[in-house]
C-alpha cells in the first residue's frame, strides 16, 4: 500500500492532473499519517525535481515559439474550474494567427522525454526499495496501540525509518546527477558528511527563520491595528489585540507598541476605562509601558476630565518607570491635538508649567567639516529669483498635484489626423473602460462584503481593513490605470502586485497626513520657510535643513511631522496587490467579436496569466488580449499618465533633517534607496547621531536647490525628429513601425526553415527594443515639454552607498545626451572675462576630438572652426550638420547655440548664461585608489601629477597591451597574430573603467567581445581573442597599478573573511555615513495566491547569512564608490559657501562658466583634504572593533585570521598629495 501511495504521489502530475485538479492543490493534499508524511520527504524532492525537467522541456519546447502564438500553449489554470472555463472560452475565442502552434524540434522534446523515463525509473527503483523497508519496518505501529512502551519502539523505528529513506533519496540524487560512472562509488561517507552539516546547521536556520517569520507577523500586527485606528473602529483593533493576548503562544508577538496603537484608539473617544484596561493588560505580561503609553493615558484622562489626583498618580508612575514629564514633550509624536491635550493634563497638577526648549542644536563634528559648522557664516543662503508670494502660489501647485496623486499630460507625439478608424476605437474604449469600471467596483464590493463576513482575520479575509482605507472608488482608480498603462508585452505579476499595493498604501498615507493635521503644519511652516529663498525677503545665514528644524521649534504646538512609524510590510504590499489583480483579471472582459463581427459575440478576458521563462525561471505575466491592444493602437491616444512623483518639483524641495523627512511635500520618500523589504539600511540610519547626518543632509538640499528650466529650441528640434521617425544615430528612438519587418510565413507553419524561425525571433526581440526605448524618450519629452515654460527643481536622495540621484526617474540630469541637452539652469550668471572659453572648451569636450591635447590646444581648435559652430547653432537640420558627427551630439548642438548667442552680444563678458559647464573626472575610481595607495605611477597615469597635456590611461593600457601582443606574435602566438592592428583605446577602455569597480575576468571578456564586434573582428576568432586580451589587460593594469591591486585585495580578502564568519560588511564614510552591503542569503517566503504563488525575498532580519560572494566581489566597488560620492558632497557643501551653482552626475560636475575656475579650486581642495585623512587606517580600526573586539581567550580561529588581515593595512607609496592641487587635467 505504502508502494502504492509513494507511486501516486510520483506519477500524480502526469497522471492525475487531466482529472482537473491543479498539481498544487494535489501536493497539499495527503490522507497519510504525520508519520508517513515524514517518511516521504525524498518522494517530493523527486517529484519537484520532475516538475523541474517537464519545465524544461516546456521552456526548450517553446524557445522557438513566436511570443504572439503561445498564447494558447502558456495559458495557466487558475485554481478553480470557474476560472479555467472563462480561460478556455477566451482561448476559443482567440484568432487563427493566435492559434498558429509551429510544429516542435523532435531531437530536443525525444532527448529529455527519454532522459526523463530513465531518471523516473531510476527513482522508482529507489522509491521501492525504500516503501519496503518502510513497510516493514512500520509493521508494528498498526498492531500496538495500548502501551506506551511499545508507541515509543514504534516511534523510534519510524525515525529510524525516515533517515534511512532520506539517505536513500540523498544517494541516488547523488547518482542521478554524478550518471552511471559513479553509482558504485562509496556514498555513505559523504551522506554521514552532509547529515552531520545539516544538523550542525539546523538550529540556527530555524532560529533564523522562526525570527524573521515573527518580525513579519509584528509588523502585521502593527499594521493591522493601525488600519483599524486611522478607520476609527477601536473595538475591532482591541478584538485582534486580545485573540493574541488571550493565547499564550501568540501573546509573545506582541509588543507594546500593539497595546498602544489601541489605547489610542479609545482615547480619541475618551474611554478612560478602556484605556486603563489596556494599560492593565499590558503590565500584567510583564511589558514595561513607554512613554507613548503615557501620553495617551494622558491623553485620555484630560478628555474624560479625570481628577486631579488620578493625573497626578499617572505622572508618579511615569517618574517610577524612569522618564520625566519633558520627555513626553522631547520624544514623543502627536497627531491632531494630541500634544495640546497631554499638556492640559501636566497643567492640571503643575500649573506653570512651560514647554521644554528646543534643544540646542547640535554641531557636526566630523573633522573633514570642523570648520565649515564652526566658523561664522562667510555668505548668506543665495536667493531665488521669485518673490515670497509667487513661492506660495508654486507650493500651492505643488500641493495640489500630490494630493492628486497623479497627472495627465499630453504627449509630444505628433496628433495625426483623427480617422474614422480612430474615432471608432475611442468610443469603443470609452464605453469598455465604463463598463470596466462598474465591473470592477462590483467585484471588488462583493469581495469586501464576503471577507467582512467572516470572523476570524485569516487568510484573504486578514486584508479586509485595508480594502477599508480608501473609498471603493479609489481602488477602482488604481485597478484602471494599471490597465491602461499595460504594455503589449505585458508585465511580471510580481511587479504588478508591487505597483498596486503601493498605489494604496501612498494614498492612505495622504490621507492620514491630512486626517492628523500634518498637511496643514507643513503648509504652514513651509510658507516660512520660502522666506530663506525669496528674493524679497531678508539675507538669513541658516542652511535650509537648520532653518527648517528652527521654524518646527519655533511652531511648538500641533501635530508632528513625522508621522509615527505606520510601513507597511512588503509581504503585505505584495499580497494586497496580487489580491487587487485577481480581481482587475476576473473582472474585466470584452465581446469576442469587437474587431470581427462575424464570431460570436461571447465575453472573453481582456488580460490573460501566462508563464514565461527568463532565463531558468518560470515568470508569471499578465499579457493583454490583442482585442485590446489593436484597439488601443487605433485609438492613437494623445495622453500619458504618471504619478506625481514621477514629474519634477514646481517650488523648491521640502530640505532633508532626518532620514524620515524630506524631499516631496506628501510623497513618501526614502532617503536611501534600497531593494524592497530591506530593513538594515533605515535601522544603521536611524542608530546613527543624526548630528553625524547633517553633512549628507545639506549636500543633498544643496543639490535639490538648484532650479532648472528648459532649453525650448533645443527640445522643439529633438520633438520634430521623434516625431518624423526618429534618428537612430542621435539617440531618437524610431517608432516601432520602422522596425525589420519578418519573413513572410508560409501557409503551413511546418515549412518554417530553422533560419526563418531564427530570424523571425530576432525581428520581435528588435521590436521589443525599440518599442522599450521609444517610450521611454516618448516619456522623458513628454515630460520636458509639459514645464517647457516653468522653473522645476529635482529633489534627491541617495543609495546605500552615499551616491546621489535625482528622485524623479524619468527625466533628470542624469539621463542621457538628449536630456541633458534639453536641460539649463533657472539662474542666469553673466560669462565674466574666461566664461566664453570655457564654453568653447567645454564644446570640445563633448565633441570627443581633442582629448589628448592641452586645454589652450582645445580652445585654439574652436576658434578655428567657429564657421562650423555657427552653422550647427543657425542650421541644425538643413546646414552642414557638423554637430551630428560628434560623440555628444545635442549638448554639442546646445552648446554650439550658447556659444552663438554670446559670440554676437554686444559685450560677451556681460551675457547672460544659463548654460552648465561640466569637469569630468579622469577614471575617478582609479584616482581614488592612486591616492588611497600614494601610488606616484598610477598618479601619473590618472591626472593627479600637473603634466603639460593630459595623461590618458586608456591609452597607455591599450599600448601596453599592444607590446605584450607584439611580444606573443613575434613567439608565433595565432591568435596575437590575427590581433594586429584591432587594439587600441576604444577596445579597452570599458575593461580599464570597470575593473576599478570590481569587474572580473569573466565579465571583461564579455566587453572586450563586444568592442571587438564592433570593429568587425574576424566573428571565428572572437571568443579567444577576448580571452587573450583580458589576460593581457588585467596584467597591464596590476604592473601599471601596483598598489591599486594590493588595496583591491586586501579589502576583498577582508569582506571574505566577514562574510565567512557570518556578518555583512559595514563601514562608515568619511562624512560620517554608515554603510552596510545588503547582500543576503535570503529565504523567499510563498505568497499562496488564487492565480499563483509568488516567492517574495523580504529581508527583514538582521540575522540572515551574507551572501559571501557578492560581499566580497563588491565591497572593492562599493568602498570606492563610497569615497567619490564623500568627495562630490564636501565640494558641493564648499560650492554653496562659495556662492555657486553647483551640481553633480557622480564624478561631473556642473557650474555656471563664470564658476568653472572656484569650481575647479574647490574640487582639489576637497580631493586632498579627503584623502589627507588616514582613510584605510580609519577603516581597519572601525573593522577591528566591529568584528574582533572580544578578548583574547575568547576570540574565535576566523577572528584572529581577520584580525591579522585587517591589521596588516597595505603599504603607501611616495606619491605628494598636494599635488593634485596643481593638476590642471585632474577634472578637465
Amino acid at each position: 500500500m505504502a508502494l502504492l501511495r509513494l507511486r501516486a504521489a510520483l506519477l500524480g502530475p502526469a497522471r492525475l492532473r487531466g482529472g482537473g485538479i491543479p498539481w498544487s492543490v494535489l501536493r497539499c493534499y495527503s490522507s497519510a499519517s504525520a508519520k508517513e508524511k515524514a517518511g516521504r520527504n525524498a518522494v517530493c524532492e523527486r517529484t519537484e525535481l520532475l516538475e523541474v525537467l517537464k519545465a524544461r522541456v516546456k521552456q526548450l519546447q517553446t524557445s522557438n515559439i513566436p511570443e504572439v502564438t503561445i498564447n494558447k500553449v502558456e495559458l495557466a489554470p487558475l485554481q478553480s474550474d470557474r476560472h479555467q472555463e472563462a480561460l478556455q472560452k477566451a482561448m476559443d475565442g482567440s484568432t487563427a494567427a493566435e492559434r498558429l502552434v509551429p510544429t516542435q524540434s523532435i531531437s530536443w522534446t525525444e532527448k529529455l522525454k527519454k532522459e526523463m523515463y530513465i531518471r523516473q525509473l531510476k527513482v522508482e527503483k529507489k522509491l521501492s526499495i525504500a516503501a519496503s523497508q518502510m513497510t516493514a519496518d512500520g509493521q508494528p505501529k498498526v498492531k500496538v496501540k495500548t502501551k506506551v512502551k511499545a508507541k515509543a519502539k514504534t516511534k523510534a523505528k519510524s525515525k529510524k525509518s525516515q533517515k534511512s529513506t532520506k539517505a536513500t533519496a540523498s544517494t541516488s540524487r547523488n547518482q542521478s546527477r554524478a550518471g552511471p560512472s559513479s553509482a558504485n562509488t562509496c556514498h555513505k561517507p559523504r551522506v554521514e558528511e552532509m547529515n552531520q552539516d545539516m544538523k550542525a546547521q539546523k538550529p540556527q536556520r530555524v532560529h533564523e527563520d522562526r525570527s524573521s517569520q515573527r518580525k513579519i507577523m509584528q509588523q502585521n500586527i502593527q499594521s493591522n491595528l493601525e488600519c483599524f485606528l486611522y478607520l476609527q473602529r477601536p473595538e475591532e483593533a482591541e478584538k485582534l489585540l486580545l485573540s493574541y493576548h488571550s493565547n499564550p503562544a501568540k501573546r509573545k508577538l506582541l509588543t507594546v507598541d500593539a497595546y498602544n496603537v489601541v489605547m489610542r484608539g479609545w482615547a480619541r473617544k475618551g474611554c478612560l476605562h478602556r484605556v486603563i484596561h489596556l494599560f492593565s493588560m499590558l503590565e500584567s505580561i510583564s511589558l514595561r509601558p513607554n512613554l507613548d503609553s503615557y501620553a495617551v493615558l494622558l491623553e485620555c484622562m484630560t478628555q474624560s476630565q479625570s481628577s486631579t489626583k488620578a493625573i497626578w498618580r499617572c505622572v508618579q508612575h511615569l517618574t517610577k518607570d524612569g522618564f520625566c514629564v519633558d520627555d513626553l514633550f522631547q520624544k514623543c509624536l502627536f497627531e491632531g491635538d494630541e500634544k495640546e491635550k497631554v499638556l492640559k493634563a501636566i497643567r492640571i497638577i503643575q500649573p506653570d508649567y512651560q514647554l521644554p526648549p528646543p534643544p540646542k542644536p547640535e554641531i557636526c563634528k566630523t573633522a573633514l567639516l570642523k570648520n565649515f559648522y564652526s566658523e561664522k557664516k562667510m555668505v548668506s543662503y543665495p536667493k531665488l529669483d521669485f518673490s515670497v508670494e509667487e513661492l506660495r502660489e508654486r507650493f500651492q501647485q505643488q500641493l495640489e498635484l500630490e494630493l492628486n496623486s497623479t497627472i495627465t499630460i499630453d504627449s509630444v507625439e505628433s496628433t495625426k489626423p483623427l480617422t474614422p478608424q480612430a474615432i471608432k476605437a475611442r468610443q469603443q474604449l470609452a464605453t469598455f473602460r465604463s463598463q470596466w469600471r462598474g465591473a470592477i467596483l462590483q467585484a471588488f464590493q462583493k469581495s469586501k462584503h464576503n471577507m467582512s463576513q467572516v470572523k476570524t482575520m485569516s487568510g484573504p479575509s486578514a486584508l479586509y481593513p485595508y480594502l477599508c482605507l480608501l473609498p471603493d472608488e479609489e481602488y477602482v482608480d488604481i485597478m484602471m490605470q494599471i490597465l491602461n498603462s499595460l504594455s503589449p508585452q505585458g508585465e511580471s505579476l510580481a511587479v504588478l502586485a508591487r505597483e498596486l499595493g503601493s498605489k494604496v498604501y501612498n494614498r492612505y498615507l495622504t490621507q492620514r497626513k491630512q486626517q492628523s493635521g500634518q498637511l496643514k503644519k507643513m503648509q504652514e511652516i513651509y510658507e516660512n520657510y520660502i522666506h530663506l529663498l525669496a528674493k524679497d525677503s531678508q539675507p538669513s545665514e541658516y542652511l535650509p535643513r537648520e532653518y527648517w528644524e528652527k521654524l518646527v521649534a519655533e511652531a511648538g504646538y500641533g501635530p508632528s511631522l513625522n508621522l509615527k512609524d505606520c510601513s507597511w510590510p512588503y509581504v503585505l504590499l505584495m499580497r494586497l496587490g496580487m489580491y487587487l489583480l485577481e480581481i482587475l483579471v476576473h473582472s474585466v472582459k470584452v465581446p469576442r467579436n469587437t474587431l470581427n463581427p462575424r464570431l460570436p459575440s461571447k465575453l472573453i478576458p481582456v488580460l490573460y496569466h501566462i508563464y514565461s521563462f527568463r532565463s531558468s525561471w518560470q515568470v508569471g505575466l499578465i499579457k493583454p488580449h490583442p482585442i485590446f491592444s489593436q484597439i488601443v493602437s487605433d485609438a492613437a491616444e494623445t495622453t500619458l499618465t504618471f504619478n506625481s512623483s514621477a514629474i519634477p518639483m514646481l517650488c523648491p524641495p521640502v530640505p532633508w533633517t532626518s532620514p524620515h523627512f524630506g524631499a516631496f511635500v506628501l510623497s513618501d520618500t526614502k532617503l536611501m534607496r534600497y531593494v524592497d523589504g530591506a530593513i538594515q539600511h533605515q535601522q544603521l540610519l536611524d542608530q546613527c547621531p543624526q548630528m553625524n547626518l547633517h553633512p549628507v543632509l545639506d549636500a543633498l538640499n544643496q543639490l535639490g536647490n538648484c532650479a532648472w528650466k528648459i532649453n525650448q529650441p533645443v527640445l522643439d528640434i529633438i520633438i520634430s525628429i521623434f516625431n518624423d521617425k526618429g534618428n537612430e544615430k542621435l539617440d531618437i528612438p524610431p517608432p516601432v513601425s520602422e522596425a525589420p519587418k519578418p519573413p513572410v510565413s508560409p501557409s503551413s507553419s511546418s515549412a518554417l526553415h530553422k533560419s526563418q524561425k531564427h530570424e523571425l525571433l530576432l525581428c520581435k526581440k528588435k521590436a521589443a527594443e525599440m518599442h522599450s526605448l521609444r517610450m521611454d524618450a516618448l516619456y522623458k519629452l513628454s515630460i520636458a515639454n509639459y514645464v517647457r515654460d516653468k522653473v522645476f527643481w529635482f529633489p534627491h536622495n541617495m543609495d546605500f552607498r552615499g551616491r546621489t540621484y535625482p528622485c524623479p526617474p524619468y527625466f533628470n540630469h542624469l539621463g542621457n545626451d538628449v536630456t541633458r541637452a534639453i536641460l539649463l539652469f533657472a539662474e542666469g550668471r553673466p560669462l565674466g572675462p574666461k566664461g566664453l572659453d570655457w564654453l568653447k572648451i567645454h564644446l570640445i569636450n563633448l565633441t570627443g576630438l581633442k582629448k589628448k591635447n592641452a586645454l589652450q590646444e582645445r580652445l585654439d581648435y574652436a576658434n578655428e572652426i567657429m564657421e562650423e559652430i555657427l552653422d550647427s547653432a543657425d542650421h541644425p537640420l538643413t546646414g552642414r550638420k557638423w554637430w551630428m558627427n560628434t560623440d555628444e551630439p545635442w549638448q554639442v548642438l546646445a552648446c554650439c547655440m550658447e556659444i552663438a548667442k554670446a559670440s554676437r552680444s554686444p559685450d560677451p563678458a556681460a551675457f547672460i548664461s544659463h548654460f552648465p559647464v561640466h569637469q569630468d573626472g579622469s577614471c575617478n575610481g582609479l584616482q581614488h585608489y592612486a591616492a588611497l595607495g600614494r601610488d606616484l605611477i598610477g598618479a601619473i597615469s590618472v591626472n593627479l601629477m600637473p603634466c603639460s597635456v593630459p595623461q590618458d590611461v586608456y591609452s597607455a593600457v591599450a599600448q601596453q597591451v599592444e607590446e605584450f601582443r607584439k611580444k606573443d606574435a613575434e613567439e608565433g602566438l595565432r591568435i596575437a597574430q590575427v590581433l594586429e592592428g584591432f587594439i587600441g583605446r576604444k577596445v579597452v577602455k570599458q575593461t580599464v573603467m570597470t575593473v576599478v569597480y570590481g569587474v572580473t575576468r569573466y565579465g571583461g571578456r564579455l566587453q572586450m567581445e563586444k568592442r571587438l564586434k564592433e570593429i568587425e573582428f574576424p566573428e571565428e576568432y572572437l571568443w579567444e581573442a577576448s580571452h587573450y586580451l583580458v589576460k593581457r589587460v588585467f596584467n597591464g593594469i596590476k604592473e601599471m597599478f601596483s598598489a591599486t591591486r594590493d588595496i583591491q585585495n586586501w579589502l576583498t580578502e577582508s569582506a571574505k573573511l566577514i562574510a565567512q564568519s557570518g556578518r555583512t560588511v559595514e563601514w562608515v564614510t568619511p562624512l560620517g555615513l554608515p554603510i552596510v552591503q545588503p547582500y543576503y542569503r535570503i529565504k523567499p517566503t510563498v505568497l499562496t495566491c488564487n492565480m499563483q504563488n509568488l516567492s517574495v525575498k523580504s529581508s527583514t532580519n538582521n540575522n540572515q547569512k551574507p551572501d559571501t560572494v557578492k560581499q566580497k566581489n563588491a565591497f572593492p566597488p562599493n568602498f570606492i564608490h563610497s569615497l567619490d560620492s564623500t568627495h562630490m558632497m564636501l565640494t558641493a557643501l564648499h560650492c554653496f559657501r562659495q556662492g555657486l551653482t553647483f551640481v553633480s552626475v557622480h564624478d561631473c560636475y556642473w557650474t555656471h562658466a563664470l564658476t568653472v575656475d572656484i569650481m575647479n579650486k574647490i574640487c582639489r581642495q576637497q580631493f586632498v583634504a579627503l584623502h589627507s585623512q588616514k582613510i584605510l587606517e580609519d577603516l581597519s580600526k572601525f573593522m577591528l572593533k566591529n568584528y574582533c573586539s572580544s578578548d583574547g581567550e575568547s576570540r574565535a580561529l576566523w577572528q584572529n585570521k581577520l584580525m591579522e588581515q585587517l591589521s596588516n593595512v597595505p603599504k603607501t607609496g611616495e606619491f605628494n598629495l598636494n599635488k593634485v592641487i596643481d593638476s590642471t587635467y585632474f577634472f578637465s
